[in-house]
């Protein structure tokens, strides 16, 4: 019992940490993506678009957009060099299409701090610079499902534009 104990309130400790985010690419402002491509579909081999892409150039720092914990780095298929980073609330806050990677698993960041720069890797080959940033919610929010394609997944992928304004 202790056991269970102790995890619920880590959990409700996790839940309780302030979360303000900050725009994840240095000098960018809100007119640096189309706040419509959240959800937008289709959307490639993935469907729907389950967050959005922030531009700039080529080797502009890309920084956390809030405090956390580096769970991931490395390279995927279609994210290129990408960064995981565990974040209040139990959100991670993902970042694709990196240039270069800056962090090492393990660290803790402060929020603000560079995690890597604006590129073009993996299915953003050959694309405008860009950050693709996404905020998947590792506590379901059953309320956000809608009807739209792939809906229900929207009970862990939160809308970064209404969360950056």
């Amino acid at each position: 019992m202790s056991i269970l104990l102790v995890f619920l309130v880590i959990v409700c400790a996790g839940l309780l940490v302030p979360e303000k985010l900050v725009i994840p690419v240095e000098g960018a402002s809100s007119n640096d993506w189309n706040h419509n491509t959240f959800w937008y579909e289709p959307w490639g081999s993935s469907g729907v678009h389950k967050g959005i892409d922030i531009f700039g150039a080529k080797g502009t720092p890309v920084q956390s957009a809030t405090a956390g914990y580096v769970i991931y780095t490395g390279e995927l298929g279609k994210g290129g060099n990408v960064v995981a980073v565990l974040g209040p609330k139990w959100r991670v806050h993902y970042y694709a299409h990196l240039q270069e990677v800056t962090v090492e698993e393990g660290a803790w960041l402060s929020q603000k701090e560079k995690v890597g720069t604006l590129g073009d890797t993996g299915n953003a080959k050959g694309k405008q610079p860009h950050v693709h940033y996404s905020i998947l919610s590792l506590i379901p929010l059953p309320w956000k499902v809608t009807s739209e394609p792939q809906g229900w997944k929207k009970m862990f992928f939160l809308n970064p534009h209404e969360k950056l304004l």
